[in-house]
Parts: C-alpha cells; structure tokens; sequence
C-alpha cells in the first residue's frame, strides 16, 4: 500500500525504507497502538513462562475484547508466522496469564469481557 503525505500543493509519496532496528517501530506502534490498530495497549515485550521462553514483542486487546499479539519484523522472514502462531497457542493455554494483564492494566470489567471464542491470529 502506497503511503503519501500531505502538502499545502497536493500529496508527495513516502518513500518506504527499513527501519534501522526492529524496536523503533515497536515503540512508534506502541505509543499510537489505539490510534494505528483500533488496539489498546497492554505490554511490551511479554515474557512467557515456558520451556523454551519468549517474549511477546507488543500485547493488546481490540475492540471486541480479543487478545492481540504483534510482533515485528525488520526483514523478511516466513517463520515469524510460527511464531506468532505459537505465542497464540500459548496465550490460549494460559488464559488466566492475560486476563490478570487485563485486570491490572484496565480494570475488572474489561478483563470479564475477554473475547476468548476467536481471538485474531
């Protein structure tokens, strides 16, 4: 998707470069979560507690209710969907883990309507 920004003589393309590391866009995303993503932001870099460890590079939670996991990528690479795919296995299996997130970031009521049917992958 071609991005443009706004001049008083019309529109100028952006140019679409790499960013130079991977956290700049995560705290540029992170701040503007809600804003860019319709998601509110709950943590950054996530630690789960498995065997194999992780971190969660941005959690949140949209508009329905349902966890969001964002992780970013600098490059190109086709494993980052196993990966994402793995850190949803295991916010399902540890559900309690994120509801207590909800409850201490944005309150009781919020985290009693966690949408757990179909949370986005």
């Amino acid at each position: 998707m071609k991005l443009f920004h706004t001049t008083k003589g019309g529109v100028t393309e952006v140019t679409p470069r790499l960013a130079d590391v991977e956290a700049d866009v995560q705290s540029l995303i992170e701040a503007h979560m809600e804003t860019m993503l319709g998601v509110r932001f709950l943590a950054s870099e996530y630690v789960i507690d498995c065997v194999e460890g992780g971190r969660i590079d941005s959690l949140g939670i949209d508009e329905n209710g349902a966890p969001v996991i964002v992780e970013y990528k600098r490059g190109t690479d086709a494993g980052v969907i196993n990966q994402g795919l793995y850190y949803l296995s295991w916010l399902t299996r540890h559900r309690s883990a994120f509801d207590r997130l909800v409850r201490d970031r944005l309150g009781v009521p919020t985290a009693a309507q966690v949408l757990w049917s179909a949370p986005p992958a």
